[in-house]
């Protein structure tokens, strides 16, 4: 396919470029974006108002079960083709210093981030972008190497929250400050503000902090006085015991089980593990909202894929049970099996 005669306006060629994504036409993509560019659009718009949201579509596809995972892996590479061709196209010479960028350890989540370094580039700053799930122990060696202005790190998943805080107090004591980003530090910061880090909402914001230094230092301290009575380490311990337990649980409840494939197995068990570890960071951050917000969303994930949404409720009252001595951990679960009523689940 080759893309049609490109308006000049991102907003206007949201449509074209999306169904570049859907068809998996990488030239059309491309044509899209350099169109625009040609046509005088700032390449900071064209990745802002373009890229960015019609990514935030292809997700939203996907959580509706309209896209498959392959679809939506096709779209995000293409976008990332999409990205390299805008910066190859600006190619801005740095005039300012140097801003590493990086995703959290387990993170793999490297569009969002890369649109951020893009930016910074655009702006003036050398940017060193190391990409998905870098370790701090290898982040920190970069920055004893190379000279760093500022470290940006992303994160899209609450779940890593606690890697996260680890992560910004390993670059803390390389001296280097710290703004973070993404929708694991909640829509409005909340836990990153917990976390006593700064926090921008988007990549002009990011752009705008790690121009101030002084207002990335000047970030109230971190407010975690609560893991003092190690709830959250005695839960990471348990984790592999708590999906071992709820596997059979879930054996007993529902005989049928039996006669799942292995896929159907290894995408059960990675929900029951990734509802413990959104209930572990909910208990490291001391926030409720974090936990049933996930809740929310995993019924709606699995109600689309025909999975009962009662089977949610089932499992968080089993681990409610078997950790009964774990009271901040207990509520939680007992706010996110209210919260699959309240989104259409059956308790059974």
């Amino acid at each position: 396919m080759t893309a049609p005669t490109v308006p000049a306006d991102p907003y206007r060629a949201f449509g074209d470029f999306l169904a570049c994504l859907e068809e998996a036409d990488e030239y059309g993509a491309i044509d899209v974006v350099t169109g625009l560019l040609d046509s005088g659009v700032p390449a900071e718009r064209v990745l802002l108002d373009l890229v960015a949201p019609a990514q935030t579509e292809v997700g939203e596809r996907w959580a509706r079960n309209e896209w498959s995972v392959a679809q939506e892996h096709a779209a995000t590479h293409i976008s990332e083709r999409a990205v390299a061709a805008v910066a190859g196209y600006a190619a801005p010479r740095p005039t300012r210093g140097r801003i590493v960028v990086a995703c959290m350890d387990g993170e793999w989540h490297a569009l969002p981030p890369r649109l951020v370094a893009e930016v910074l580039r655009l702006r003036g700053w050398q940017v060193t972008f190391l990409g998905a799930s870098v370790p701090a122990a290898h982040l920190v060696s970069y920055l004893h190497r190379h000279d760093a202005h500022a470290v940006a790190l992303a994160c899209a998943l609450p779940m890593r929250l606690p890697q996260a805080h680890r992560m910004v107090e390993a670059c803390r004591r390389s001296d280097v400050p710290v703004v973070v980003g993404g929708r694991g530090f909640g829509v409005d910061g909340r836990w990153a503000r917990r976390l006593g880090v700064a926090w921008a909402p988007d990549a002009p914001g990011a752009a705008d902090l790690v121009a101030d230094e002084r207002a990335m230092r000047r970030v109230p301290a971190a407010d975690l006085a609560h893991l003092a009575d190690d709830e959250y380490a005695s839960l990471v311990k348990r984790r592999g015991e708590l999906i071992d337990s709820a596997v059979a649980d879930l054996r007993a409840r529902v005989p049928a089980v039996g006669d799942y494939t292995p896929a159907q197995w290894d995408a059960t068990t990675g929900d029951l593990g990734y509802i413990v570890d959104f209930l572990a960071a909910a208990v490291y951050v001391d926030d409720a909202e974090l936990f049933t917000d996930f809740v929310t969303w995993l019924v709606a994930i699995l109600t689309s894929r025909q999975v009962p949404a009662g089977s949610v409720a089932a499992t968080l009252d089993h681990y409610r049970r078997v950790l009964r001595d774990f009271p901040r951990a207990g509520r939680f679960l007992a706010l996110g099996a209210a919260a699959t009523v309240a989104s259409g689940g059956v308790r059974h």
